[in-house]
């Protein structure tokens, strides 16, 4: 086992800057996921950890051992690729043993003058195979070709074919995403049980939130070859370092408006212009310089709540209640989406105008996730209760957060 460490890693194509000054410590045995949308660099990144990318500068230890130079094959990593990359005329077995005869069995001269090491080798790599098909629920299928499994099938082929080489290193990207919903989320706590079984540092790369939140011991967000963040993902969650992770972490994501902080005694009102609501008293002195300048207000939907269904310890008052229109809902099971309106224009006088802009700043429209049982109709008026201890407010011209 081994930890990876990235020091000033970039990686540029031509005038393109795919990864930029990435510094990162994946400590030994962790599961550290790697997010961000296409195009932010983090694929990039992990194939110069596997040595499939040609590093422009910095470096890259596995272990206390600078690998910028060393071949893939001799890095002792194991990589899985978002399309399988089964042989498809080899069975399971031989697709997973292929590696490991590779790496242990030297060539036939080799074998020819050390006859029982050669037959030692071959039981330990069959050995291998099979506890580790065991493991994956394989044992079965060890005959057939690829041609005759199923994705979920290939894909723990794939898995095994990594994990019997034992490598000091997985490096996965994006294996989940070519699964259907239901068969991404059993092998996606198939993955973590794995891990913590096996104890492998594990680099995992995804452009899913939900995949990154449930699996990672921690998280890097990466935008435009940039690491954002990093960090648990219960402390992404709550403490963003600015807009762009605020936005990315969470599903539906983080509803963002234009405000003013407007001073009220001893304490802030926030004024979209639409509503205004009470900063809460404990952020005072952190939103004190902004006194009459526009923030960006950030809320998530998930703490938005109806004034008629709310958790007893938020009570609703003047700071924090905010009527809307509902103009879409979209049941969810126990959980519902409302697409709410703020300046009384129903969807059809609004259709065609755009509510978001680039940045995911919206002047009128705001979404909540609330309980199934709150019984808000489609062009029905809401009172609406905000859970202002978890809202937050970032610089209108950095980004960056304010609390």
């Amino acid at each position: 086992m081994a930890g990876v460490t990235l020091r000033n890693l970039t990686k540029t194509f031509r005038d393109v800057v795919a990864v930029n000054n990435v510094s990162l410590e994946i400590r030994d045995q962790e599961f550290l996921v790697l997010v961000g949308p296409s195009g932010c660099g983090k694929s990039t990144a992990l194939r110069m950890i596997a040595g499939l990318e040609e590093v422009t500068a910095g470096e890259i230890f596995i272990g206390d051992r600078l690998v910028n130079d060393v071949s893939p094959k001799d890095r002792d990593i194991a990589m899985v690729f978002q399309n399988y990359a089964l042989y498809p005329h080899m069975s399971v077995y031989e697709n997973m043993a292929f590696g490991l005869k590779l790496r242990m069995l030297k060539g036939i001269f080799w074998q020819l003058l050390h006859y029982s090491e050669a037959q030692k080798t071959k039981r330990e790599i069959r050995d291998r195979v099979l506890r580790t098909a065991q493991m994956l629920g394989l044992q079965n299928l060890l005959d057939r070709k690829p041609k005759q499994l199923s994705g979920g099938q290939r894909q723990r082929v794939a898995l095994g074919r990594a994990i019997v080489r034992e490598p000091k290193v997985f490096l996965m990207d994006e294996p989940l995403s070519n699964l259907d919903a239901k068969l991404r989320v059993q092998t996606r706590a198939e993955l973590i049980k794995l891990h913590r079984r096996l104890g492998i540092t594990t680099i995992y790369v995804t452009h899913d939130q939900v995949e990154a939140m449930t699996m990672g011991d921690r998280i890097a967000v990466m935008k435009d070859g940039v690491i954002q963040q990093r960090d648990t993902p219960l402390n992404l969650y709550n403490h963003p370092a600015n807009m762009f992770v605020a936005g990315f972490i969470g599903s539906p994501s983080m509803n963002f408006t234009d405000a003013r902080v407007v001073r009220n005694g001893n304490s802030y009102l926030l004024d979209t212009g639409l509503f205004r609501v009470a900063a809460p008293p404990s952020q005072a002195e952190r939103i004190k310089p902004y006194e009459g300048k526009t923030v960006v207000f950030g809320i998530r939907p998930s703490d938005i709540f109806s004034k008629d269904l709310h958790p007893p310890g938020l009570i609703p008052g003047d700071g924090n209640i905010v009527r809307a229109f509902c103009d879409v809902t979209e049941p969810m099971g126990d959980r519902v989406h409302l697409y709410l309106s703020l300046d009384g224009r129903g969807p059809q006088e609004r259709a065609g105008l755009a509510d978001v802009d680039e940045r995911g700043i919206s002047a009128s429209a705001l979404i909540a996730d609330v309980d199934a049982e709150t019984g808000v109709q489609e062009g029905g008026e809401v009172e609406l209760v905000f859970d202002m201890e978890k809202t937050h407010v970032f610089d209108k011209e950095t980004e960056a957060v304010i609390y």
